[in-house]
């Protein structure tokens, strides 16, 4: 059980994840709440509309907590899941564990929301995934949170010989959010690409965090996040590739890539890799930086407003992320949210 859960179980905020714990540095939950709200209580409200709707062909709901906790694919399955998770009117402080099964040579499209729809929680969801052999996950998270929530997910995978993992996050902050991601990667012609997009304003928080373990001969990880900071808001991006002893032939490359369009925006960054083996291609790259000021004169001689062509330069910029999406349902959607928050429309 995370030290969040504990918190939240029991009442106590001294269990809380800290600026003193190296992970949470940049994502003090225990210096930000002082008393946790009440347990959370069911809702009776309709959910209504979500991000992927008529894009799966399976709703699978959870409401403050409540809702089935498994999905199994058989071996061979192909399913398309849009699982939403919101914090629905009288959320206050709840966690909730959900498992998910993926059988030898099954494909799922998992397509995932965290959705605020109260102002005072907070949350914690935790995923446990395990791919069998040959089998394929592609997951697609946008993080909706509400300006004033607490939202933390963590999802855990384990991925079998052989398996076809992607993965990519596009998340507008909330008062604090975390999502993070820990693989078990066994080599073996094992494939990973987590990649992100964080679009911030006014003062929220979002936190990207990765660990990729490699275990074995033979795997290969492409991570691709890219962020944007206006305003007040933060953005955190911690990336971590390890390559045990004896994982060699592991290909591993991980870029981190952010606009800053405000003095008083932030963004901390901490790209890492731990290589152990001998026999590996592995490389990072991190930047942080503002708008081309010579693409925003151009513009204007065209006679393009500022803030539209804004919005331009940056839907370029995120679109890389974006346009890796295999699929074209979720990568339409994407695309659609990202351009409505960037023109000021969400």
């Amino acid at each position: 059980m995370s030290s969040l859960a504990r918190a939240i179980e029991t009442g106590d905020v001294t269990q809380l994840p800290s600026r003193r714990d190296e992970d949470w540095r940049w994502t003090d939950l225990r210096g930000l709440i002082r008393v946790l709200p009440p347990a959370s209580e069911g809702s009776t409200a309709p959910p209504g509309p979500g991000p992927f709707d008529c894009v799966a062909d399976l709703e699978w709901l959870i409401v403050n907590g409540r809702g089935e906790r498994c999905l199994t694919l058989a071996a061979g399955e192909q399913r398309t899941v849009a699982l939403r998770i919101l914090a629905a009117p009288g959320a206050g402080a709840h966690a909730a564990r959900l498992e998910i099964e993926i059988g030898d040579g099954a494909s799922l499209m998992l397509l995932e929301s965290y959705e605020g729809q109260s102002s005072d929680y907070v949350v914690e969801t935790d995923l446990a995934i395990r791919l069998g052999e040959k089998a394929s996950l592609e997951r697609v998270v946008v993080g909706a949170d509400h300006a004033m929530g607490v939202s933390v997910s963590r999802a855990q995978l384990a991925l079998g010989p052989g398996s076809n993992f992607g993965q990519t996050v596009l998340t507008f902050g909330g008062r604090r959010q975390r999502l993070e991601t820990v693989v078990e990667h066994p080599g073996a012609g094992a494939t990973a690409r987590l990649d992100g997009v964080y679009l911030l304003r006014d003062q929220r928080h979002a936190d990207i965090t990765t660990l990729v373990t490699h275990q074995g001969v033979g795997g290969s990880t492409n991570q691709l996040v890219k962020g944007v900071v206006a305003d007040q808001a933060r953005g955190v991006f911690q990336g971590r590739i390890v390559v045990s002893r004896g994982a060699d032939k592991t290909d591993a490359r991980m870029g981190h890539h952010a606009l800053i369009l405000s003095d008083r925006a932030e963004v901390d960054a901490k790209p890492e890799l731990e290589i152990y083996a001998d026999d590996v291609a592995c490389a990072h790259g991190n930047t942080v930086g503002a708008l081309d000021e010579e693409a925003l004169f151009y513009a204007a001689s065209r006679g393009i407003g500022a803030d539209e062509a804004r919005a331009m330069l940056t839907v370029a910029f995120v679109g890389e992320v974006i346009d890796r999406i295999p699929h074209q349902g979720a990568r339409e959607r994407l695309r659609l949210l990202t351009g409505e928050h960037l023109r000021g429309r969400r």
